[in-house]
């Protein structure tokens, strides 16, 4: 029963990894972008140089791909022409990005927050490019539009460094029980960003004493994440995120459809020793269809 409960948790990893043709997909659309800005904003012909994949997208825990996040570096001179406009630079610069995206992929809108630039595509694919600066401590800041214009800071590398260093330290678990929480999410529509759901993991399994085992230990691994999930304290408006200490915001509650699945959990572990079907019934009411029967 262990082997076949391992082999049902690894086939579910593989189903959550995004298709390889999609992967291209992004990695073409990506590259062409970050060609046409080096030769605007650098001039330089390079697709790769100057970007970075950010986000879920970033960190390789995302599972759909709705909306790949990434950022675009500036020279700094750029920064202080705009600081110069009386006014709102910063929807200025905006601007000039996106008309540069245009003359490779002419469906662009400003997001309405003032901080990204999105690039829709109809295969539901979308990118979220945000423009910035690189400061000396390796952090970047960003334009925000909002209330007549600011930079805010955002700090990405440490985040995906922290999720590459725990995902070694665990035997691949970091990413896994990452991706399989965003399967739960998106099954039970819980209320919880992508950024918090890594911040969280990283956290439980800092010291978690099954952190390095293998698929044989996946069905106990989620029961205990549940259960630490269950127990957050409800009031918490925010935690420190994974290598950057930046906020990670709740953005509603998860609690209570943690408690539920961590009980669900309990049934889907009971019912291995007799009834396998049942059991991956129990497993895939968790984390949906992707869950193999």
């Amino acid at each position: 029963m262990e082997l076949d409960i391992s082999q049902t948790f690894q086939t579910f990893n593989d189903n959550l990894k995004i298709e390889k043709d999609k992967v291209d997909k992004i990695r073409y659309r990506y590259n062409r972008m970050t060609r046409q800005l080096n030769e605007d904003f650098w001039n330089l012909e390079s697709d790769i140089r100057n970007s970075l994949y950010v986000g879920s997208y970033g960190r390789d825990t995302d599972i759909v791909t709705s909306d790949v996040d990434w950022l675009f570096i500036l020279p700094y001179s750029i920064k202080q022409q705009y600081d110069r406009y009386l006014y709102n630079g910063q929807s200025s610069l905006l601007q000039a990005i996106k008309t540069s995206i245009e003359k490779t992929y002419s469906k662009t809108y400003l997001k309405a927050d003032g901080q990204v630039i999105q690039i829709p595509f109809e295969d539901n694919i979308n990118f979220e490019l945000v423009p910035c600066f690189e400061n000396t401590d390796g952090s970047f800041m960003h334009p925000d539009t909002n209330n007549g214009g600011s930079w805010k800071k955002t700090d990405p590398r440490p985040e995906i460094k922290a999720v590459n260093d725990r995902n070694k330290s665990t035997n691949g678990n970091m990413k896994a029980l990452s991706r399989m929480i965003r399967a739960w999410k998106y099954e039970w529509d819980v209320s919880i960003g992508g950024l918090l759901i890594d911040t969280l993991v990283y956290k439980f399994l800092e010291n978690y004493e099954y952190r390095d085992k293998s698929t044989v230990y996946y069905d106990w691994i989620s029961r205990d994440f549940f259960k630490y999930l269950s127990e957050q304290n409800p009031i918490q408006e925010y935690w420190y995120a994974l290598g950057s200490n930046q906020y990670a915001y709740r953005k509603g509650p998860f609690e209570y459809k943690a408690k539920r699945c961590y009980n669900i959990s309990i049934e889907a572990i009971d019912n291995q020793k007799s009834a396998s079907v049942e059991s991956k019934k129990k497993w895939r009411e968790i984390y949906g269809t992707k869950f193999p029967l």
